[in-house]
């Protein structure tokens, strides 16, 4: 376990824990479905949205890590770190700065 003293630190050790593109997409994947069931809870004032939230944000991350990347999330070791690096990744999937 590496000692990081800020996210810039952490963040290019993220980004190679996430260098396969299959395991990106399952990121991405999950994220969009974060941000629906967000919306979902909002639009519907429905709270059991949100029980689903964490198994669509880790579940498609886990999956992509154990079955593609072949490491173990960052979540396990830097959870605060790795939830930023989560939404960092996703919009520079959306903006183009990192492929997907």
């Amino acid at each position: 376990m590496k000692d990081f003293k800020s996210f810039g630190e952490f963040y290019p050790y993220y980004l190679k824990e996430h260098s396969d593109l299959v395991c990106r997409r399952l990121h991405f994947v999950g994220s969009c479905l974060v941000l629906v069931l967000l919306a979902l809870t909002i639009m519907t004032s429905n709270l059991w949205y949100l029980l689903m939230v964490p198994f669509a944000g880790y579940g498609f991350a886990w999956v992509g890590h154990f079955f593609f990347e072949k490491n173990k999330p960052a979540t396990f070791q830097y959870p605060v770190y790795s939830f930023i690096g989560d939404w960092r990744m996703f919009i520079q999937m959306i903006n183009g700065k990192i492929k997907f």
